[in-house]
């Protein structure tokens, strides 16, 4: 895709694009790099909180037309990038031949990837040398990332990831790797369940108790001046439930006297806060007095350390006395019940799944049914999802003319729907492809690995001193974004793709090696598996010139023009923003 120009970078001028004239030895040169940023700046940035402008292309309306039966290998491809972490030619095939509600009812009815923890003990990372280590958590992440047969299930896991985030950069404790595995059951449990309820089970979850400080958090003493610790309180507000401002139904802000209005104030934080009080570490019957059980138990009540007495906030009123898990679960339903909750919600969501900018009406369609799921149920999940990705404003193909819909790909969804797509496998099964979150050799991301509770990326993030902000866009996905970064995520690609860097993982390339002898046809395949026929002519050209350029001679020459043509489209522009 070339970026329109009106959404090009003003901050700083981009190198003119040179053709790659040494494919066998591909490098992030200039001209890549600066073809992926503008790419990126395609995607749009804009002000915190808004949602779309009108770009002058007309949006379905709410009901749209029924959607059909069958649908091109080029659609239904992208339908897979928006639902899932990847997927290859024999997926993409058999899903063209049905209906997309049949192929998410499927889903939603597969049982999860086996569990973290289950895997990590048999594994044997509760031995007492990884007492102290994260060992095991990133091998089990990219198992189930990469080989999990759930597709679905392990997108949404992403999402929520990124929204109720956890890393385990601040989860100070031994057996980390047991507490991330245990909270990464608990996404996948209740990724099609009730968002009430992964509320409180990720509120019980030691992750979370250690990574926003509520561990072992104690009530006032007045005698040293001590105040129970708020940081959990504010955070379960801001980022996982209400947000800052007060939203209307579309998800754009509540306005008075020209200011939003703000949803909580700090005295809401402090009463909030008296709740969290008292919860720690389970060791009921333990036989051993520090074991991986502690980190996957959830955390039981203290009663000495739990603030007995009355707790307001958000005008709710928990009297003196109310025993803490009672306390615990009125202060959830509060929140849960607030109006801000579902378009703050599957706002986000919609950002991790579809597009960075949403439509007003889009988000308005999507909140409705999460505070109802058509049978008066708050927070379905699943009938979020299906909502999401099934609203006619996704399935429009009016959709690939706007220039503000889609998003970019944020590297890990690029690693691994390459290595989804072409059946990456553990030849060991150890899956051991290790911490990616290095901007400069690797991915710059790793799940689970972000440096603050605010995700890699915020969802209203702006590119500074860019045309971005001034298209009322937002880019979130551009804040990890840099020319340091894609020419780190390009040359850590070239050598993925020939499995000289990722570990146990091999691919299978055998319907590409096929392909290798022709050019056109080769890079045809990757067109339609990797790019949902999104790649522009001026691109085709320029990767089959690359790749025709190369000699055929022997077998290690056709997977070279393999490696070649896979490493060019997924730094191709075209590929980076998912439409």
């Amino acid at each position: 895709m070339t970026a329109p120009p009106s959404l090009s970078l003003d901050a700083e001028p981009v190198s003119e694009t040179r053709p790659v004239t040494a494919p066998r030895h591909l490098i992030a040169t200039p001209a890549i790099v600066a073809a992926s940023t503008l790419a990126l700046a395609a995607c749009g940035g804009g002000s915190d909180g808004e949602a779309n402008p009108d770009t002058g292309v007309p949006e379905p309306d709410g009901a749209g037309p029924s959607l059909p039966d069958t649908r091109s290998l080029e659609e239904t491809a992208l339908f897979l990038g928006q639902a899932t972490l990847g997927a290859g030619r024999a997926e993409i095939q058999a899903l063209a031949r049905r209906p997309l509600n049949d192929w998410l009812t499927e889903q939603f009815a597969l049982p999860p990837t086996s569990s973290h923890v289950a895997w990590l003990y048999a594994n044997g990372y509760d031995a007492e040398e990884f007492r102290y280590s994260q060992r095991g958590m990133d091998n089990t992440v990219w198992r189930a990332f990469i080989g999990g047969a759930d597709a679905l299930r392990q997108r949404v896991v992403l999402a929520l990831s990124e929204i109720c985030v956890v890393s385990v950069l601040g989860v100070d404790s031994a057996w980390r790797q047991f507490a991330l595995g245990n909270y990464l059951d608990i996404l996948q449990t209740h990724a099609f369940g009730n968002y009430r309820q992964l509320l409180e089970a990720l509120t019980l979850s030691p992750a979370m108790g250690y990574y926003l400080t509520y561990r072992g958090n104690a009530k006032a003493n007045p005698k040293t001046g001590s105040q129970p610790d708020e940081n959990y309180a504010r955070e379960l507000m801001q980022l996982f439930t209400i947000g800052l401002v007060q939203l209307q139904d579309d998800g754009t802000p509540v306005v008075r006297g020209g200011n939003p209005v703000e949803t909580y104030r700090g005295e809401d934080v402090s009463g909030l806060a008296r709740v969290f009080t008292g919860w720690d570490l389970d060791s009921t019957g333990l036989s051993k007095p520090y074991s991986p059980e502690l980190m996957v138990r959830p955390m039981a009540q203290v009663p000495s350390r739990y603030e007995t007495g009355a707790k307001q906030f958000l005008g709710a009123n928990i009297a003196d006395g109310t025993e803490a898990r009672a306390a615990l679960r009125t202060a959830l339903d509060t929140l849960f019940a607030h109006p801000n909750v579902p378009p703050f919600v599957s706002r986000q969501l919609i950002q991790r799944l579809v597009t960075s900018n949403p439509s007003g009406a889009y988000v308005r369609r999507v909140a409705a049914v999460f505070a109802n799921n058509g049978q008066g149920v708050r927070g379905d999940l699943r009938a979020v999802v299906r909502a999401i990705l099934l609203d006619p404003t996704a399935r429009s193909a009016t959709r690939l003319q706007d220039p503000s819909w889609g998003k970019l790909r944020e590297p890990v969804h690029r690693f691994v729907h390459w290595a989804r797509a072409f059946g990456a496998t553990s030849s060991a099964q150890a899956w051991d492809v290790g911490d990616l979150s290095d901007p400069g050799s690797r991915l710059g991301q790793s799940p689970l690995r972000s440096s603050s509770v605010f995700n890699f990326f915020r969802p209203g993030y702006v590119p500074p001193n860019t045309a971005l902000s001034s298209q009322g866009l937002v880019a979130p996905e551009f804040q990890i974004t840099n020319e340091s970064t894609v020419a780190g995520y390009v040359n850590f690609m070239q050598r993925a793709v020939a499995s000289k860097n990722v570990g146990d993982l091999r691919l299978e390339y055998g319907s590409l090696l096929g392909l290798a002898p022709d050019g056109a046809a080769l890079v045809a395949e990757l067109q339609v598996v990797l790019a949902g026929g999104q790649l522009s002519a001026a691109t085709v050209a320029t990767v089959v010139a690359a790749v025709n350029a190369m000699p055929t001679k022997v077998g290690a020459d056709l997977q070279n023009r393999v490696y070649a043509a896979l490493t060019l489209v997924l730094a191709a522009p075209d590929y980076i923003v998912q439409k």
